[in-house]
């Protein structure tokens, strides 16, 4: 398709009903969209690799729980039930030390390396010096929030004086089908697209995830405020990833457009199934009585209850640009409502 032919193509489109959870922008413009513009010029005040570092320490209180008791997966189980509160109490730091170490490992080991794909421009659609500084002011955010993450877990372990050490931690189910889905493609490119199509799963859907521990008041301020600071800048990185998405389909062939929706439907199961692998591995390493029982019951229970359902804007943007019956043809889950 040239250049021409992907301009036509745009403006056949400008008329379409757009995403309303996404800003309105110029999308007739392919070269810079005023999302992107409006996002880069807004960094300097909203991102938090910009505000004034916490004091973790004065933050933390030890009366408080580390992870909220009703989103462990087996919360209400005879087995746990019957733990005394002191491993129950382990069991919820664990649980945050593993939600962070996930979080970690998918910015690094998924979002950024899809972001670069746009900076080295792996798909030739020649980003525009806007779109290269959104993408980049993005990469900047999420090595600050791994560095976020990686803090406020020291601080759990210091001030609780447990090792619960990463080592004992599996990679989660979003990394694991990530790193299998680029080793079956095909070639590079067709590589390209799957982590592509995994960064804008992540970016548009991760503030769902983040959005679990917001609301209990039982949870530890340090663990709420560094969940909150996260999501404030996902929530504008859900918008430039859309916006990167909207600016491969509208000039991708058939063929890209295809393994892309693919891809992407792929990256919704991996990103909101459950998966209790790193649970097997903590309760075997803090040797809970009964563990194997608990885990059966939690996996029948669990497997088919996506952790975060909230993967709309990826519907809604493709919805926007024609595509929306072939992304339902391939969703992995029924639509809700």
């Amino acid at each position: 398709m040239t250049d021409r032919d992907a301009r036509a193509r745009v403006h056949r489109l400008a008329a379409r009903v757009r995403p309303p959870a996404l800003p309105d922008h110029d999308i007739t413009d392919v070269a810079e969209s005023a999302v992107i513009a409006g996002l880069s010029r807004s960094w300097p005040r909203r991102a938090a690799v910009k505000k004034p570092e916490t004091d973790l320490d004065a933050l933390f209180d030890p009366a408080l729980d580390d992870f909220p008791d009703e989103l462990l997966p087996f919360h209400d189980h005879p087995r746990y039930l019957a733990l005394d509160e002191s491993r129950r109490a382990r069991l919820r730091a664990w649980a945050w030390i593993a939600y962070n170490r996930n979080v970690v490992d998918i910015e690094q080991r998924v979002v950024n390396p899809g972001f670069g794909l746009i900076l080295t421009d792996v798909f030739g659609v020649g980003p525009s010096d806007t779109v290269q500084l959104g993408v980049l002011q993005a990469t900047v955010d999420e090595q600050y929030h791994t560095l976020m993450h990686h803090n406020a877990n020291a601080v759990t372990r210091r001030r609780r004086g447990w090792a619960l050490p990463d080592a004992v931690l599996p990679d989660c189910r979003t990394v694991r089908e990530h790193d299998a889905a680029v080793a079956r493609a095909a070639d590079p490119r067709s590589a390209a697209l799957v982590r592509f199509a995994y960064t804008t799963v992540a970016e548009t859907s991760i503030s769902a995830y983040l959005g679990l521990l917001t609301g209990s008041e039982r949870l530890q301020p340090v663990n709420r405020s560094t969940v909150a600071v996260h999501r404030r800048d996902e929530l504008c990185h859900g918008s430039l990833a859309g916006e990167l998405l909207r600016m491969l389909l509208e000039v991708f062939d058939d063929t890209d457009r295809d393994a892309l929706l693919d891809a992407l439907a792929a990256g919704v199961e991996a990103f909101t199934g459950g998966d209790l692998t790193t649970w097997e591995a903590i309760l075997r390493y803090e040797q809970i009585p009964g563990a194997d029982t608990l885990l059966a019951d939690t996996a029948e229970r669990a497997a088919t209850e996506p952790v975060v359902q909230d993967c709309s804007a990826i519907r809604r943007l493709c919805t926007d640009l024609g595509f929306g019956d072939d992304l339902d043809a391939r969703w992995p889950y029924p639509r809700r409502g």
